[in-house]
């Protein structure tokens, strides 16, 4: 029999298999097939405080509006917004899915200022969160502002909403930190219970029609869990007690088996639900199980970073990208470049 049970965030999870924030986890009945697909957890939408101040201000405009004219003139009124607006409808989708499920429900948070990062963090986690995942994305383009700055900044915040929120905490990180080890321990140090890697940023690009800059929404393949995989695999042996999820990338059983012999206590998977539904998690767990029986592991425990950096027989093919070997080993339709590619003297 193969185990599959295993915990994140001190959290106990039927699977490693985690719904990460996407339209899958926004209603209580995605919810729910999810659920039934075998998910260990669930992380839901995050909460973006600019998102919320814009919802709330929206309201008070039209609640405001013709409040100058005559009374009689009601009609005058525009219709006011009658859904939940603000950070109510976060709160209601935490309180739901806690009355409806039974595995953990995560509650993410993105913030935009130190105030809303405490007081938001603190509203998830009194709707009844298991765990509150703070989502760390931002594009800092200001040229003044050192990458020093930006982490100290962000560090400050996760450490007062630690003292803030008494649920186990997980911080989301960004694949573009100039120093991802010495941040990730920093976390660590400052009482975070795990890190979730990475985050994925959506550029903009450009209509050369209309000469407008339009979302451009590609959903990742495989491909993508190269970059998480990498880092799992370096921080897994540094950080042993901290729970780390690989994000990016999970779209089947053998994706999963990668991130966890890397060293992820979880994998989280968005892409390949909403590209085929939440079946294809229910696929991915048979797959593990049947890639793990055959490779005799007999837990996902045991299976858990054996092929870490630690672990690793060249633990080097982590830090270096093996630049020259993997130009070398391509094989194109055009001649070979393997001969251009002998390594100089002096270079490894």
């Amino acid at each position: 029999m193969i185990d599959i049970r295993c915990q994140y965030l001190g959290l106990p999870l039927r699977s490693p298999i985690v719904a990460s924030p996407s339209p899958m986890t926004a209603t209580v009945e995605s919810l729910l097939s999810v659920q039934q697909a075998g998910a260990g957890a669930v992380v839901l939408p995050s909460l973006f405080e600019e998102d919320v101040n814009d919802e709330s201000m929206s309201l008070s405009r039209s609640l405001d509006a013709g409040t100058e004219s005559f009374a009689e003139a009601t009609s005058y009124l525009p219709p006011a917004p009658l859904g939940l607006v603000g950070p109510d409808r976060h709160v209601r989708l935490v309180s739901a899915a806690k009355e409806t499920l039974s595995i953990p429900v995560i509650a993410s948070l993105n913030g935009t200022t130190d105030g809303g990062w405490l007081r938001y963090a603190a509203t998830l986690a009194d709707a009844g969160a298991d765990a509150l995942e703070l989502n760390l994305y931002s594009v800092e383009a200001n040229p003044g502002r050192t990458a020093a700055e930006v982490e100290d900044a962000n560090l400050r915040v996760v450490e007062h909403v630690r003292w803030r929120v008494d649920v186990p905490l997980a911080v989301k990180l960004s694949p573009y930190l100039s120093a991802t080890a010495n941040f990730a321990r920093r976390l660590v140090d400052v009482g975070v219970d795990g890190l979730v890697l990475f985050n994925r940023f959506y550029q903009p690009d450009l209509d050369l029609e209309t000469l407008d800059v339009v979302p451009r929404l590609e959903l990742s393949t495989s491909a993508d869990l190269r970059l998480p995989l990498q880092w799992i695999a370096l921080l897994r042996p540094q950080l042993p007690t901290a729970s780390l999820a690989l994000t990016s990338g999970v779209h089947s059983g053998g994706d999963v088996a990668k991130a966890l012999l890397a060293g992820a206590d979880v994998v989280m998977m968005a892409s390949a639900l909403l590209q085929r539904g939440a079946g294809q998690l229910q696929l991915a767990e048979s797959q593990l199980v049947t890639w793990m029986a055959a490779s005799e592991y007999r837990s996902v425990t045991q299976l858990r970073g054996s092929v870490s950096s630690a672990g690793a027989k060249d633990p080097r093919a982590y830090e270096r990208a093996q630049y020259l070997r993997m130009l070398g080993s391509y094989r194109g339709r055009g001649p070979a470049l393997a001969p251009a590619l002998t390594p100089v003297a002096g270079l490894d």
